[in-house]
């Protein structure tokens, strides 16, 4: 009996994971036309179309769906058992890019320390930050990301999870502001304001507007822009009341002081809401993987550095 050409695993794996011959000829260096005798060779091989024409697109069909998660499995073992083993992981020669999902504040709070470290011991390795519009498993169970990091949501009973810190929301406004020169702030001097909101989504109300409501207020929302950055930029520009979590400001420019003037006032709401729990996920294909589990102490440690940093 002939052996299965085992090289078509990989090939088979980033097709299925792109959905297109184009997509899966990026992600493997090759042309179009190559990509397409290796498609070509996997329909022979399996038996299936694997891909079929849906009008403009290319769609997976019914055994390909099945198999995906199967041949992710599969072609990431293929890759553990082809690199050093536990006992010999040498981090100096680890020539790796590791993906990690998160949100722009998380990158600005942790990314240069986090990026500092893995040079100091492991200079071939590349972090590659990649964006989060939403919040999804896909992503690790595609095997697209080696980390998710953010607040957990219904990631699946698979996911594995561990807290790197606890965060809580803060009130910014410029320097000089009236809320500053009020002293203690009573839920209705922080309702009465104009408010810059972050969203990514179409919603806008969260726990501080339910939080208000319990005493009868409710927030004016001015504006709605899409990150904290540019939250914190209108607060320090305008009278508006920004709402950023406390670890976003641990590596602000904007925080820092002008000659003995700060720029933005930090305060605590005069109204209580729930800790946010900042985790990193990752899929348990990569729970024995080494180098993986020297990225997670690694990430775990910085985040929780800086945090009680910011604390003291």
């Amino acid at each position: 009996m002939t052996e299965p050409d085992l090289n078509l695993l990989i090939a088979l794996d980033v097709l299925l994971a792109e959905g297109s011959v184009a997509g899966a000829a990026r992600r493997l260096g090759l042309s179009a036309s190559a990509m397409s005798r290796t498609l070509s060779r996997l329909r022979t091989t399996t038996g299936d179309p694997l891909l079929v024409r849906a009008g403009r697109q290319m769609v997976l069909t019914p055994y390909a769906e099945e198999i995906r998660e199967r041949t992710q499995n599969a072609a990431h073992e293929a890759r553990a058992l082809l690199r050093p083993s536990a006992s010999v992981l040498n981090l100096p020669m680890l020539d790796r890019t590791f993906i990690l999902r998160s949100n722009d504040g998380f990158v600005l709070a942790f990314g240069a320390t986090l990026i500092a470290e893995v040079a100091a011991v492991a200079p071939r390795v590349c972090l590659r930050f990649a964006p989060k519009p939403e919040k999804s498993s896909t992503h690790l169970r595609e095997g697209r990301v080696d980390l998710e990091i953010g607040v957990l949501s219904n990631m699946g009973p698979e996911i594995r999870i561990q807290t790197l810190f606890r965060d809580r929301f803060v009130g910014v406004v410029r320097k000089g502001h009236p809320l500053e020169l009020k002293g203690e702030i009573t839920p209705a001097d922080y309702a009465a304001c104009g408010h810059v909101v972050v969203s990514r989504r179409d919603g806008i109300r969260g726990p501080v507007d339910d939080a208000l409501a319990e005493y009868g207020l409710e927030r004016k929302i001015s504006t709605v822009v899409p990150g904290f950055s540019a939250a914190l930029a209108i607060a320090q520009a305008s009278d508006l009341v920004a709402l950023v979590p406390a670890s976003f400001l641990i590596s602000q420019p904007v925080i820092e002081r002008n000659g003995a003037q700060a720029t933005l006032w930090i305060f605590d709401l005069p109204v209580k809401t729930r800790e946010i729990t900042i985790s990193q996920m990752w899929h348990p294909r990569s729970e024995v993987d080494p180098a993986h589990r020297w990225l997670r102490q690694l990430v775990l440690k910085v985040c929780r550095q800086k945090v009680a940093d910011q604390a003291s």
